[in-house]
């Protein structure tokens, strides 16, 4: 994908608008754009405008005029790319887009493949990788929450705290370095207990950051919500209500929810995906088994867990499902919500005694609702909204959101782990340098600083094209 010395374009604007944006980057953009546009004051050549400047003109294709269209000028280093650039706004018409970038190639320019202008950026200083990185998550965000959280890391948050910890590990590496270097002279340049407490710090803030991981990931991708509970004890009811539409099928008769049925909602900013599932019961019918191992299937995937029962139950049924879905749970931060549905069928006196008698645990919830009048459905929204820390998302704190991050900073934490356990045990210097020098490889990898082809691949074939 390294084309640095090809000049390339691509559509940057989707299609659907009234105006379209055609992206043009690399040393002849200007001289190429200049080939078949003409400006409507004949003084003006294109190639010696300064950046920052529009021309108005047309597009010609030999004598036939294409489209009026204005020519937006990019000088490097002060583009999107770091290099000559120009942007052609036309009309969104299909066939003038296509024309544009034909007369394009036919005059030097070849078509980019997805994420190529941002590779540059990348390539020529602009941002680093995981800012180029953040760029594809601002496209791709749903939500504010998701937007706030890209935002971020585009603007340097995330850039800006690893440089921090790759700094400090680099000062002590070189140390030691040094020690190793005048090794027969018994010569000391790093503190070891500074160089401990270093060492505790970082290995401190990179658990922070990779322990974000979970809440970045699920405001990035919709957080995971399954809906469990016995056969018609109103999970799709429930579902249709938060919805607003008739999604899945309500029926009396148990066993209707074969398989699982997804869409999302968004509160308070944030993303939820609920998932309705089959009822979780024994059962002889082929299809239903899979329907209820598929629902096992979500509920270990879920972060948020909506068990629902109805008020008719004994409590000690409930319990008893209650006891089943902690085990499944087990020790993860997943959080459990108990839903006691169809209470407009019974008095709020017996409401309150039930409730006495369910077994409700720290960090879950007891909520009393009726799927099918809508009652509740409040309570449970400002339920499901706690379970994200909207004061982490607000503040400026960094976020982690892409799992190669995530994972590159468990290999530092674990590098990291083995400096301490060297320092404790007072292992030999080269053996300790080397664990360091792995970590600051590991925080290199994150912002680009130490990067393959191969990761430059993966990283930018996920982008858009024109982008």
């Amino acid at each position: 994908m390294m084309r640095s010395e090809d000049t390339i374009c691509a559509p940057a604007t989707a299609v659907g608008g009234a105006i379209a944006v055609i992206r043009i980057s690399g040393t002849n953009s200007l001289s190429i754009c200049e080939k078949i546009f003409y400006p409507s004051d004949k003084s003006i050549k294109l190639s010696e405008q300064k950046g920052y400047t529009i021309v108005f003109g047309e597009i010609h294709s030999g004598k036939e005029i294409i489209d009026e269209v204005l020519v937006s000028v990019f000088r490097l280093p002060h583009s999107y790319t770091g290099e000559n650039s120009a942007e052609i706004s036309c009309h969104a018409s299909p066939f003038i887009v296509k024309k544009i970038l034909e007369l394009l190639i036919t005059n030097g320019a070849i078509s980019a493949k997805p994420g190529e202008f941002t590779q540059r950026a990348f390539l020529n200083g602009k941002m680093d990788l995981s800012q180029a990185e953040a760029v594809a998550d601002i496209i791709a965000s749903k939500t504010r929450s998701a937007h706030n959280v890209a935002m971020n890391q585009m603007r340097g948050g995330f850039s800006s705290e690893i440089s921090r910890l790759r700094t400090e590990l680099l000062h002590f590496a070189s140390l030691i370095e040094l020690e190793l270097d005048f090794g027969e002279e018994d010569v000391e340049f790093a503190d070891r207990n500074e160089l401990t407490n270093i060492i505790i710090k970082v290995k401190s803030l990179t658990d922070r950051l990779a322990g974000s991981f979970m809440l970045g990931n699920a405001v990035k991708n919709g957080i995971p919500v399954v809906i469990v509970g016995k056969p018609n004890s109103g999970k799709s009811t429930l579902l249709n209500a938060l919805l607003m539409e008739e999604k899945a099928i309500v029926s009396e008769i148990p066993g209707t929810t074969r398989d699982t049925i997804e869409d999302t909602i968004v509160i308070e900013g944030i993303e939820y995906r609920f998932i309705d599932t089959a009822g979780l019961r024994e059962t002889s019918d082929v299809i239903e088994k899979l329907g209820i191992k598929k629902t096992h299937e979500k509920i270990n995937q879920a972060s948020v867990i909506l068990l629902i029962d109805e008020v008719s139950d004994s409590y000690e049924s409930i319990n008893k499902r209650i006891q089943t879905i902690r085990k499944m749970i087990g020790e993860s931060e997943k959080r459990l919500i108990i839903l006691i549905n169809k209470v407009d069928q019974v008095s709020e006196e017996l409401q309150h005694v039930l409730a006495d008698k369910i077994d409700v645990k720290e960090k879950e919830s007891l909520l009393f609702i009726s799927a099918k009048k809508k009652s509740g459905l409040d309570d449970l929204r400002k339920n499901l909204s706690e379970v994200i820390a909207k004061e982490k998302l607000n503040s400026e704190s960094v976020i982690i959101t892409n799992i190669r991050h995530y994972e590159a900073l468990l290999h530092v934490s674990e590098s990291l782990a083995r400096v301490m356990t060297g320092l404790e045990d007072q292992i030999p210097e080269d053996l300790i340098a080397i664990d360091i020098r792995q970590a600051i490889h590991y925080l290199g990898e994150i912002t680009g600083e130490i990067t393959t082809d191969e990761i430059l691949g993966n990283i930018f074939k996920n982008f858009c094209i024109g982008k």
